[in-house]
């Protein structure tokens, strides 16, 4: 697999998991309460909260986290099997 072709697959793979979790959350916002707002408005958050670090003249922020709902693995799912059947 050329380089051009992987950083193709990762930046496809980032946008879907933003676009579905945008979807995911949109769409959970205006279904009304039951299952299917739960299964759409529900959201797990992995990662690590930011911490500061001050040295007087630089400051530095640090943290990383990722917020996956249903639409993201969704989204996600259906890019992998786009470039399985497309560059496979």
């Amino acid at each position: 697999m050329k380089k051009k072709e992987l950083t193709f697959i990762i930046v496809g793979l980032i946008l879907g998991a933003v676009i579905g979790g945008l979807v995911g959350d949109i769409i959970g916002t205006f279904l009304p309460a039951g299952a299917a707002k739960t299964v759409f408005a529900k959201s797990v958050s992995i990662g690590v909260d930011t911490f500061k670090v001050d040295l007087y003249t630089v400051s530095f922020t640090f943290g990383l986290k990722f917020k996956i709902n249903f639409m993201s693995i969704l989204v996600v799912l259906l890019v992998i099997i786009y470039f399985r059947w497309w560059y496979l």
